[in-house]
């Protein structure tokens, strides 16, 4: 059965409690261990193999202890400025940068590792087959570069099912059945999937069950 993406809703709070590690421990212990000294670290994986729910999920313990972060992914515009109060910098989706905004990541890179601010970046290839400028691209290699793995359908499966468990719903196996052979395995959208259905199982007063689930879809034209 052909995979399809879902259409998003706001983002599910990330952090790293509610990361699940898969075959990502080493990735998460790094992560944990970053602190104001630490050497740039470079994430690479498939989309939806958890990149960007690591990146936020840093960004929000450096917030959590009153840092300033500055996050700059290919949605923002460049310039960035610097900024010497920052106690953080990420960079998310760095294989689709422009020039301008590798332009605008190569000077703080630059300002950062000067003042000893930890980096954070991501993208879907690792740092060698980035189509980047030269000095970013091997300045987003120079620190730990560690490869991201999406996580295997019993893991998936495994999530949904301890979410579903942490919102007192219960999901039938042909309900995750579906879910898993109708949507692509990327956790982020089938959280997002499950946040939604919750909803209008409770709106429309009905047990969740695959017909409800289809009726969902068809409502939102994805049918």
């Amino acid at each position: 059965m052909k995979q399809i993406p879902l259409a998003l809703s706001p983002d599910i709070a990330r952090s790293f409690e509610t990361f699940v590690a898969g075959g990502n421990v080493m990735a998460l212990e790094h992560l944990l261990a970053v602190h104001a000294g630490s050497a740039p670290m470079y994430l690479w994986g498939p989309s939806g193999s958890g990149k960007t729910h690591l990146l936020q999920a840093l960004a929000q313990r450096f917030q959590r202890q009153g840092g300033l972060v500055g996050s700059f992914t290919v949605g923002d515009p460049a310039p960035w400025a610097v900024d010497e109060n920052r106690a953080l910098i990420v960079f998310d989706s760095c294989d689709l940068f422009d020039a301008d905004q590798q332009q605008a990541a190569f000077a703080l890179f630059v300002d950062a590792t000067t003042r000893g601010i930890p980096i954070a970046a991501a993208g879907r290839v690792p740092p060698v087959d980035l189509p980047l400028r030269d000095d970013l691209r091997t300045r987003l290699g120079w620190g730990h570069v560690l490869a991201i793995q999406s996580l295997s359908e019993a893991e998936t499966r495994a999530a949904l099912r301890r979410e579903a468990d942490r919102r007192g719903l219960f999901l039938s196996d042909d309900v995750m059945d579906y879910l898993l052979t109708r949507f692509a395995r990327d956790l982020k959208y089938l959280m997002t999937l499950l946040d939604g259905l919750d909803e209008y199982a409770l709106v429309n007063k009905r047990a969740i069950t695959v017909p409800l689930l289809k009726q969902m879809l068809a409502s939102q034209g994805q049918s």
